[in-house]
């Protein structure tokens, strides 16, 4: 558990006194202190590189500038963080996105959950066995150098698991979490190769999500996933960094395809609070999103300049606790898939760039229409539902004033953030995805329609 020191700077505070303390801080008005409803902050993380926003803020003193004074506390799982944020034992915590939309339409726990910054975009990888790899293998086509052409389709996996339902034998893979951006990519590869990943049923009281599957997910927590794959519980997975370079330090298993490559430039983590705490703190609420966006902007300064004294800070064992070396392998903007196939991919951790940081209402509805996809929704609904629930859970308008604050004090240019006067919420129609096909946030259902493997229109499991 990582914990500020508090210091309190009053006005007849001698330098020399201010030096034994620790480095002296830049003051705050009295008027700016007292607007924050709540100073003493304790925030919840689970050990994944994507953490790093809130690492920095505390490492490089960027929460002590907004006043606030805070602690990063390691959870056990993705559910036990989302518990404590409801019942008000963390103020906040590093998210999953899909679990702020999770549970605000009820899926799972029942809760008004909140976010007012994205944490990053990509930084996530499906990694399968050593010997599935193996089959895998021989239906990949090689590039002019002899190795795997990417990105690798899941229809290379089809015949692999075909061999285990003709054995008798379940493919089992893991994921993270049910609402997790792990399970809807790695449900995403799978169904665009042709393999179905089966469906949820909560109305009939199944949340197993492996309905009619021909590859059987379940959770796993991300620390647990190479140890795990390596007892031969699960054949694969899809996880964040840097527990996917980890299977490759340890000859366990092999990367095969990176989220950049499933959806390029996908969202990935947010920083959710209940919506009870954003009530009652509005003002330690903006401070804590100011402290989070100059972390970011950090994270992607100069070019990833910065990304070697991340990689140190992370590897601490209150934050991820893995090898740097493990860490640098994504974190520096590389990757390495089967051992000693290491390719450049400099986007694969972003963290401020292409407007990383914004609460996008379209990313929002990108998570809904894959909850409805595959059945955590169970029955049709209106593009407005889709729109009405991404306005409830997404903030812009906070995330806004925390920028234009960061702009006025000289601390990030304007140009570094969206057009405000002019943004809708709405990325531009996306089609970089690894089927081709084209996503447009204000079109669900029609998006939907798109798929051949999944629910749509009607459908009802």
């Amino acid at each position: 558990m990582k914990q500020f020191t508090r210091k309190t700077f009053g006005a007849g505070l001698s330098l020399a006194v201010a030096l034994v303390v620790g480095s002296l801080l830049p003051l705050h008005s009295a008027q700016a202190v007292e607007d924050l409803e709540k100073e003493e902050l304790k925030f919840g993380f689970i050990k994944l590189t994507d953490m790093a926003p809130l690492a920095i803020a505390y490492e490089k003193g960027f929460f002590e500038d907004e006043g606030l004074y805070v602690t990063l506390e390691a959870q056990a799982n993705w559910k036990v963080l989302l518990d404590r944020v409801i019942d008000g034992e963390l103020d906040g915590a590093h998210m999953l996105a899909g679990q702020p939309l999770g549970a605000t339409i009820g899926f799972g726990t029942q809760a008004d959950v909140i976010t007012a910054f994205s944490m990053d975009l990509n930084g996530n990888g499906i990694t399968v066995s050593n010997a599935v790899w193996e089959e895998m293998k021989k239906h990949i086509p090689l590039d002019a150098d002899g190795k795997p052409q990417h990105p690798i389709s899941a229809a290379a996996l089809k015949p692999v698991i075909e061999q285990y339902k003709a054995a008798g034998k379940p493919f089992n893979m893991g994921m993270v979490f049910p609402v997790s951006t792990h399970n809807y990519e790695l449900r995403y590869w799978l169904a665009a190769g042709g393999i179905n990943p089966g469906y949820y049923a909560p109305a009939k009281g199944d949340t197993s999500g492996q309905i009619n599957a021909d590859a059987l997910l379940s959770v796993t927590p991300p620390p647990q996933m190479p140890a795990t794959l390596e007892a031969g519980t699960i054949s694969g997975y899809c996880v964040g960094e840097p527990w996917n370079q980890q299977a490759v330090f340890k000859g366990i298993g092999v990367p095969v395809i990176t989220d950049y490559e499933i959806w390029k430039n996908n969202p990935e983590k947010v920083f959710g609070v209940s919506q009870q705490w954003a009530d009652e703190n509005p003002n330690t609420h903006i401070a804590v999103v100011k402290a989070l966006i100059r972390a970011a902007e950090w994270l992607d300064a100069d070019n990833n300049a910065n990304r070697g004294e991340a990689v140190k800070i992370l590897s601490q064992s209150a934050y991820v606790g893995a090898d740097a070396e493990v860490i640098a392998n994504s974190m520096t903007g590389t990757f390495e898939y089967e051992k000693g196939d290491k390719r450049s991919v400099p986007d694969f951790n972003v963290f401020f760039r292409y407007n990383a940081t914004y609460p996008y209402y379209s990313d929002a509805i990108w998570y809904l229409t894959q909850m409805r996809r595959w059945g955590q929704i169970g029955e049709a609904q209106p593009d407005s539902w889709y729109m009405d629930i991404a306005k409830k859970v997404y903030r812009p308008d906070i995330y806004a004033v925390a920028a234009k604050e960061l702009i006025s004090e000289g601390k990030i240019p304007a140009s570094a953030f969206p057009d405000f006067a002019n943004e809708t919420g709405f990325k531009p129609p996306q089609s970089e995805f690894i089927d081709k096909v084209t996503y447009d946030g204000s079109k669900p259902n029609a998006y939907l329609q798109q798929f051949e493997i999944g629910l749509k229109g009607d459908d009802k499991i």
